[in-house]
């Protein structure tokens, strides 16, 4: 479902490997994602790119202090247990609160594999707690997002200082594949570029005051 997310950042010189789904077997993701943190052949920055329940799975471990870990980007990171006022009523409206680009929703639509409903059924997720993350955070968000409202995001995201949070304007819950994809993965690129050439994340592109 994050083909086209990879390839933009794969095309722009970052080496991309997709997981699977971290709410389906957190085990193995676990073992597949320490594997390649502790890959020496793997050039840094080694970063961590979830969304959902994956980005709720990378704060975990980078709260574990996952060796080789150097940075997390959290996309639509949920904020605990969905409320029931906003569960998807069928799979229409899962398509709407889940993303309003065409593209992506027919992808969604035609894959006989994707789970249906997860928007609907119950949650085990706790709000979780950046505070013991010591590395840096970019958090993008939808601003239209009904499943992980972008107030209890913002909530999260101030509980660790120097955090990054970006919203994304008319864009729902799948904020790397909705209709504003394409600035969603322009964003990521950017703080690779600054991650690359500086852990302190110092501006590369800087807006000139002309006054």
């Amino acid at each position: 479902m994050y083909e086209r997310f990879g390839r933009r950042i794969s095309a722009d010189g970052f080496r991309v490997r997709a997981l699977g789904d971290a709410s389906s077997d957190p085990e193995a993701i676990t073992e597949a994602a320490t594997k390649l943190l502790l890959d020496e052949t793997v050039p840094g920055p080694r970063v961590l790119v979830g969304s959902d329940t994956g980005a709720s799975h990378a704060v975990r471990l980078a709260a574990l202090d996952t060796p080789g870990l150097d940075a997390l980007i959290l996309a639509g990171l949920p904020t605990g247990p969905h409320p029931a006022e906003t569960a998807a009523s069928g799979w229409e409206d899962e398509l709407e609160r889940r993303t309003a680009c065409p593209t992506h929703r027919g992808r969604l639509t035609a894959d006989a594999a994707f789970r249906r409903g997860a928007l609907a059924g119950p949650s085990a997720l706790e709000s979780p707690a950046l505070d013991g993350i010591s590395v840096p955070v970019l958090g993008l968000h939808g601003a239209e997002d009904t499943v992980s409202p972008l107030g209890e995001v913002r909530r999260v995201f101030r509980g660790l200082p120097g955090a990054e949070l970006v919203s994304l304007v008319g864009t729902r819950h799948d904020v790397l594949n909705d209709v504003t994809h394409r600035t969603a993965a322009a964003t990521v690129v950017l703080f690779l570029e600054r991650l690359r050439l500086d852990s302190g994340l110092a501006p590369i592109a800087v807006t000139e005051d002309l006054v």
